[in-house]
Order: C-alpha cells, then sequence, then structure tokens
C-alpha cells in the first residue's frame, strides 16, 4: 500500500507541473525534440494525474502501472543517454557532475524509482487496502489466499535417520508425506 500510494502521488504531482509550469510540460518535450510536444506533454500529463489518482485509490493497480512503466522507460531512453554523452538539450543539472555516468545516475534518480514501482506493483498488485479488492472476483480471491496460505506453509524438513538406528529412511520418508 505504500508504494502504490508513493508511486500515485508522485505521477499525480508531477502531473500538475506538466500544466502549470509550461518548462515542465511542452516547453521540455519540445526541448527534448519529442513528437508533437503540445499533444504529447497534455496526454503525459494527464496520464500521471488520473493515473496517480487511480494509484493512490488502488483501482486499476495493475492496469495503470503498464503505461506508467512504458512512459518511465521512454523518459529514461529519450533524455540519460544524451546526458551521458554532454548532448542533452536541456540546461546540465546543476551540481557537479554535469555530464557522464554519475550525472546520469543522478538524474535518473526519479525516473528509476517510478519504474521500479510500477514493476513492483505490476508483479505484486494493490494490496489488501485498495478499490480493486471489492471489485475482485471469487476466483481471483481464491488464487490469491491458496498463494499467500502456501507462502506462509512452513518448509518440509527432512531428518536423517540417527546412527543408533532410532529411526529408519522410511520412517523419514513417512514424515515427509504426511
Amino acid at each position: 500500500m505504500v508504494v502504490r500510494m508513493m508511486a500515485g502521488a508522485v505521477f499525480f504531482w508531477e502531473g500538475i507541473l506538466k500544466f502549470v509550469y509550461a518548462n515542465q510540460g511542452v516547453g521540455r518535450f519540445t526541448k527534448l525534440g519529442l513528437p508533437f510536444p503540445v499533444f504529447t506533454a497534455n496526454f503525459v500529463g494527464g496520464l500521471e494525474i488520473v493515473g496517480g489518482l487511480l494509484l493512490i485509490l488502488g483501482l486499476g493497480t495493475r492496469l495503470i502501472t503498464i503505461p506508467f512503466i512504458i512512459e518511465m522507460l521512454v523518459a529514461m531512453l529519450s533524455t540519460k543517454p544524451r546526458l551521458f554523452l554532454g548532448t542533452l538539450p536541456l540546461p546540465p543539472p546543476p551540481v557537479p557532475p554535469q555530464v557522464g555516468i554519475w550525472a546520469v545516475l543522478h538524474e535518473v534518480r526519479s525516473e528509476y524509482a517510478q519504474f521500479m514501482s510500477c514493476l513492483f506493483l505490476l508483479i505484486s498488485g494493490p494490496g489488501p487496502w485498495s478499490l480493486d479488492r471489492p471489485l475482485r472476483s471469487d476466483e481471483e480471491e481464491k488464487r490469491d489466499s491458496l498463494v499467500e496460505a502456501t507462502a506462509r506453509r512452513p518448509p518440509l524438513t527432512v531428518r536423517r535417520p540417527s546412527e543408533a538406528g532410532e529411526e529408519s529412511w522410511s520412517d523419514a520418508r513417512r514424515v515427509v508425506r504426511r
């Protein structure tokens, strides 16, 4: 739940910033040379606002993480290689280093965190405190409860027969079968 709400909040406020500050939306997309910067910035901003709210509420969690994962990959791949090479059309980061691998690692932190959060949510689902929970089918509930029960079961241990012959291997096999 915490990861879902954190990722949702970041997407939500980043989407609002794309509309409030032109340099974060259309201006940034134009400088990066993305196609149709006005449409793209508005689409991405709207996706982040609506999708961020959906993540916060836990509604359609797995579905909304897919476009967010794609968005973060595009963000990383469209800006960070040029930052590494020193050819990014945006102003360099305000703190050293300004180009190279360390600049890339510093600047990619936000996209990387959001990417990993969405990947986690895609795999694990929204969690019990979400609006997705009451909307799930009985079959999905049974599947998840079976997975949870299996995960909680203690592992089987096979004991080796003692040297004194107190029990045999066949006794040990019977213990495992139970």
